[in-house]
């Protein structure tokens, strides 16, 4: 398909064409077709809402009122003006603009997924989100930050769509392009209401909820927004009130999830030196073990020692999920993995060091969450889903995936299990080691938990996202950084985890 490039967000291609060579990370696709609107979406029962008739808008006027048929000339006439920048920004957007607000994400992920370096004296200085400025500017999009970043995005936007579907079809006004024959219609025609405007429900609570995540981003993030709801006009599917609708909605969920996100635990998460002193000789105390930072120079303290008590999804309590205990330094099953890596280490090969490669999804990339929002994105152009359907799948994936490394992050500093690098004399990797504990591997969680949710989502297609699970899990091994056990049970952890996702998405009445 044609490529679509937008100049004012031409940062955003050029971060992700560098998150991985391998990867076509820039969706290509046209408006097309949906496979089905989903007219009863407005009766699914959303995560942080109870109903979606529970966001209230005015009713619209009808479409033979004064007021209407003035909002359609304005239409009419910024249409017949349309500059080259806005046709553009029209292809840009599409008829499912969730995916292009995804990207947004990912890109701002791997921009900000830079670890703070050392001062001049080599002690750290955290990224404040009291200072986002910095130094360092804030955030550091680690993993688990990009996990919680992207759940709430997505869950957000399908909040706000199923309430933006229940008033759709409670109302039912035209669009502009059915009310009047002389509009020209920029988009694929799938007959959707046009109040209120679902693309004004995304832009609005897409920018609001990403200018929290991302503070240093938020003229930006309001640039596109603006960008957004005017390419909503000049497709003539919307018109101004339909615009408002949507964007109250917006306003109102956005506002729902930062709350939800302001008490989660988040921000206790990097906890200070004394508290990961405490969890290491717990595990000492528990074990006869503890995992040791081997950088140089040493950050005192390892990556979110707390992010195992941030609030779960889906979870009802995070012990629920948590492995057993891994094998003993100096057991039989422990010798026996580390022949398994020293093998691999002797004899590697271009197919493993690829694989390696391949997933790594270190910095400066969109990290392992992001990877599998990539990959879901070409699944659902694949099978065509509407807006709210794409909403659905990385609402539920996303919501598996952070629920997966909150439990992955409970058991790494739970055991606080060493390192292959710490344990077996003279041993390298191929990749940097993390600097927070071994077990359970975040790659094998996020993945097994991704991968899960979506062969609920896409069943027929099980069998190869379940492969690059298990692909992505033992690249962790290839490259040296994880003990084979880290992956076997960090991949069974990710789809016990992923479990509880399912189990709800199947009571939300969008498989009736």
């Amino acid at each position: 398909m044609k490529k679509i490039q937008l100049l004012s967000i031409l940062f955003v291609l050029l971060v992700m064409a560098s998150c991985n060579k391998d990867l076509n990370t820039e969706l290509r696709y046209e408006s097309y077709e949906f496979s089905g609107i989903d007219e009863d979406a407005g009766d699914w029962k959303p995560i942080l809402i109870s109903h979606g008739s529970e966001l209230e808008i005015p009713a619209p006027s009808s479409e033979d009122s004064p007021e209407y048929l003035e909002e359609i000339e304005q239409a009419k006439s910024l249409i017949s003006s349309m500059t080259e920048s806005q046709k553009e920004n029209l292809e840009f957007w599409t008829n499912n603009s969730v995916l292009r607000w995804n990207e947004v994400a990912l890109a701002l992920i791997a921009k900000y997924n830079l670890i703070p370096g050392p001062n001049v004296d080599e002690s750290y200085t955290l990224p404040n989100p009291n200072n986002p400025a910095g130094p360092p500017p804030f955030p550091f999009s680690h993993p688990p930050y990009a996990s919680r970043a992207l759940a709430y995005l997505s869950v957000a936007q399908f909040d706000g769509l199923i309430s933006a579907w229940h008033h759709k079809f409670q109302f039912n006004r035209k669009a502009p392009y059915q009310v009047d024959a002389t509009i020209p219609h920029a988009y694929v025609d799938n007959g959707l209401p046009s109040y209120p405007s679902e693309g004004a429900v995304l832009a609005t609570v897409s920018r609001k909820v990403l200018t929290a995540m991302f503070p240093l981003e938020a003229e930006y993030l309001a640039s596109l927004e603006e960008k957004h709801l005017e390419s909503l006009i000049l497709s003539g599917e919307n018109v101004q009130s339909d615009l408002e609708a949507g964007m109250k909605i917006g306003e109102e969920i956005g506002s729902i999830a930062l709350t939800r996100a302001s008490n989660d635990g988040m921000k206790y998460a990097q906890s200070p030196k004394a508290v990961s002193d405490s969890l290491r000789q717990a595990a000492f105390d528990r074990f006869g073990w503890q995992w040791e930072n081997l950088e140089s120079p040493k950050r005192p303290v390892g990556l979110t020692p707390l992010f195992g008590q941030v609030k779960m999804w889906s979870v009802p309590y995070v012990e629920a999920t948590r492995p057993e205990v891994p094998p003993a330094p100096g057991s039989e099953a422990f010798e026996a993995d580390i022949k398994i890596l020293k093998n691999y280490a002797d004899n590697m090969t271009e197919e493993y060091r690829r694989i390696a490669n391949f997933w790594q999804d270190g910095l400066g990339t969109y990290t392992p969450p992001g990877h599998w929002n990539d990959i879901a994105g070409e699944f659902i152009l694949k099978y065509k889903f509407n807006s709210i359907r794409t909403a659905r799948a990385f609402a539920y994936m996303n919501m598996a995936i952070m629920d997966g490394g909150i439990s992955c992050w409970d058991a790494k500093y739970y055991y606080y299990y060493p390192r292959p690098i710490q344990l077996i004399e003279g041993f390298e990797t191929i990749a940097g080691t993390p600097n927070f504990p071994s077990y359970t591997s975040g790659h094998s969680v996020f993945s097994a938990a991704a991968a899960e949710t979506l062969t609920y989502l896409f069943p027929q297609e099980g069998s190869i996202f379940k492969e690059w699970a298990e692909e992505a899990a033992i690249s962790r091994v290839y490259g040296g950084i994880h003990w084979t056990f880290d992956a076997t049970v960090g991949t069974t952890q990710g789809i016990n985890v992923a479990q509880y996702t399912i189990d709800v998405a199947k009571q939300d009445g969008a498989d009736n």
